[in-house]
Parts: C-alpha cells; structure tokens; sequence
C-alpha cells in the first residue's frame, strides 16, 4: 500500500483545452477517496495521470515516496477496474484471473491458489469455466474486480466501474465494494459522477468542476459545508434550493431578504456578513430543512406560495411550491402527509440550515470564508 500525492498537477490537451489545473491532493495509505463532479470536470483525465495512461503537462505525481510522471504504467505497481470491465472475451473467468499472474512467472501452484482466494473473496467460485459472454454485468464486475485484486497493488484505480449496471445491482454492488476496501485497505481512487456513490463509498471525497478541485472532505462535512454554490448544488438529491436576495445587518440578527419576505439568520452569521449589507447575494437551504409544518410553534421565517407538483418517492414526497414572489422551492415531506397540487403551502425554514453564497455559479460560502479567515 502507499499514499498518492498530486502536486500542482496540469493537464492541458492539443488546441490548448485544460483539462485539469493546478490540481494537489493527497490520498493517504489505505484512503478510500472518490473523486466527484460533472461530465468534462477533470476527474477521469486526474485518475489516468495517476495510472500513467496520460501524461502530465506539468506538476509531479507521487505513488508512495517516488515520482511517478515518467514511469511506465506497468512499472507503477497500480492495478485499474473500468467502466467497461475490460475482459478477455476468449478466456474463461479463471484464465482473466491467472493471466496477469502468468505473465509475472509466478509458478502454477501459486496461481491456483490465489485465484481460489481470490474467487473466494468475491464469491465467483462457481463461474470460473464460464467466459465472459455467459455472465451479467455484476458478475463481469466482479472478475473484472478479481483481477485488480489478485496482483496486490499498492494502488487501486476506479473508472466509474459501476455505471454500467441497474440500479439495484449499482447499489448491492457499492456496498460490496465498500465491504471488501474494509478487508483490503488498499489505497484506493475511484472516479464517479454519481453523487450517492460518492457520499456512500469516499472516506473523503474531492469535488471537481473545470478541471478545478473546488473542495476535499469527508462526506458530510461537504454536504453540510459546501465552500460554495457549485458545491453545495452538486450534491444533495433533490439539490439544495437557492434564493437571489439581499443581506440586512443593521439588528441584532442579521437577515435576508427574499422579495417581500424577510428571513432571520442566526446570530453567529452576523460576523461572517457584515461586509455585505444590502448586497445582492443567494441564500441556500436543502429541501430536507425545509417543512410545510412548523418547528415547534413557529410562526416566523416562513415563504408563502402554492403547490406546483408533488412526487411521492415511497419514503418521503419531494413537494415544488412556486413562491408568491416568483422563485420556487422543493421541500422534502414525510411520505404519510397529505398535499395536493394547487393547495396553498407556507414553507417553514430552519434558518440554522441556511447557507448565504456570494453571485455567480462558483460564489463562495460567507461562512466558510469567515472560517477560514480566523484560522
């Protein structure tokens, strides 16, 4: 096993199109990080930088203590799962197993054995005769998954490896994946667009839009502290509601201002947004702190409006209500309430959730900033 460290690492393909910039991370010894973000964020071309699969345009990549930019892919002791599970039509799933093995020159006794551990582990054992036409999607993935597995790397390397199954065997097949990093603890970097495995699989996760890594943490400490509005409208299903309007800090609490609503915030943001009074900014707030019912007995910091669409999901109803001032929410309700389209609704804000952003798609969290200032 070995930590992985990408220093100032540049990617930048012919025609001049950056595809990854300046980007450092470290992934620890036995880490589990996820590297997350849209199509065409960096992530992929990130992850065969570290494979050896691209070159870098600039910055040094490490694998354990050595610099890695002019390694061979072979010679960088890495093993690599993909989204197409890239296996050897014409062997069967024992020979996809021993061929890396074999071709090492390890004895046959040796072979044997670790691919009988190796089917053990990931509960092929009956499918090793079979060749690959003959499996599904989530047995492929699990040979494809037996043959990173059976080298030993220092490193392994995940393409979106679980994209091309359902969605029941996507969710079955992350929670095996996640199971056997536990018994492994082999330092791994597993590249996804897909959120829920992000949240779910990533010890930490780094979140990456054009080419830019916006923010590394563990999981929920991105979801409750996005350092801004990209990040926290990223992550969240449905996404986090957000809200153009001004800032107030004239009282005691400060406020914002949404239309003709007037929202207060918590005493401990005042700090944090006493540089923007009367600015125009955003206010964000995820759909899970929001309640057509109030908190216990309140009857301030609400929005007014009517029920546009309600989409029942069998453990809860996500509910759009269009505001009287012309912006819309999602608010997530228990599956049991009842709520028609067209009914009037009085959104109910847990204010203690609300996060203020500066303008612009990548405007910054007030909060974070000040946290980081006092640091």
């Amino acid at each position: 096993m070995a930590r992985v460290l990408l220093d100032d690492v540049t990617k930048v393909f012919a025609g001049k199109v950056t595809a990854v910039d300046r980007a450092s991370l470290e992934i620890q010894d036995g880490e589990f990080m996820v590297i997350v973000g849209p199509s065409g964020c960096g992530k992929t071309t990130t992850l065969r930088m570290v494979a050896g699969l691209e070159d870098v345009t600039s910055g040094q990549i490490f694998i354990g203590d050595k610099i890695v930019n002019d390694v061979p892919p072979k010679d960088r002791d890495i093993a690599m799962v993909f989204q197409n599970y890239a296996l050897y039509p014409h062997m069967t799933v024992y020979q996809n197993l021993a061929f890396g093995l074999k071709l090492r020159k390890i004895p046959k006794a040796q072979i044997k054995a670790k691919v009988g551990e190796t089917a053990t582990l990931l509960g092929i054992n009956e499918l090793l005769m079979r060749k690959p036409k003959s499996l599904s999607g989530g047995q492929r993935q699990r040979v494809a998954l037996g043959r990173a597995i059976i080298r030993n790397p220092q490193v392994f390397l995940y393409d979106e490896p679980l994209s091309n199954l359902d969605a029941k065997l996507r969710v079955q097949t992350r929670a095996e994946l996640k199971a056997l990093h536990h018994r492994l603890q082999t330092t791994s970097v597993y590249v996804t667009h897909d959120q829920a495995e992000a949240m779910t699989l990533g010890g930490r996760i780094c979140i990456m839009c054009e080419g830019i890594i916006q923010q590394v943490a563990e999981p929920m400490e991105v979801y409750r502290q996005p350092v801004n509005k990209f990040v926290a409208g990223f992550l969240g299903t449905p996404p986090m509601n957000f809200f153009s309007g001004s800032v107030q800090v004239q009282n005691e609490a400060p406020a914002f201002a949404i239309g003709s609503e007037v929202i207060e915030l918590p005493r401990v943001l005042k700090a944090a947004l006493n540089n923007y009074h009367q600015k125009e900014m955003v206010a964000g707030i995820r759909p899970e702190d929001l309640s057509l019912s109030p908190y216990d007995g309140q009857s301030t910091n609400t929005l007014a409006g009517q029920v546009a669409l309600t989409e029942p999901l069998g453990d809860r109803i996500d509910v759009t209500v269009a505001l009287d001032g012309g912006e819309k929410a999602i608010v997530t309700v228990d599956p049991h309430m009842k709520v028609q389209t067209n009914d009037k609704a009085t959104i109910y804000l847990d204010v203690t959730r609300v996060h203020v952003f500066e303008p612009g798609d990548m405007g910054r969290n007030v909060l974070q900033l000040a946290k980081e200032g006092s640091k």
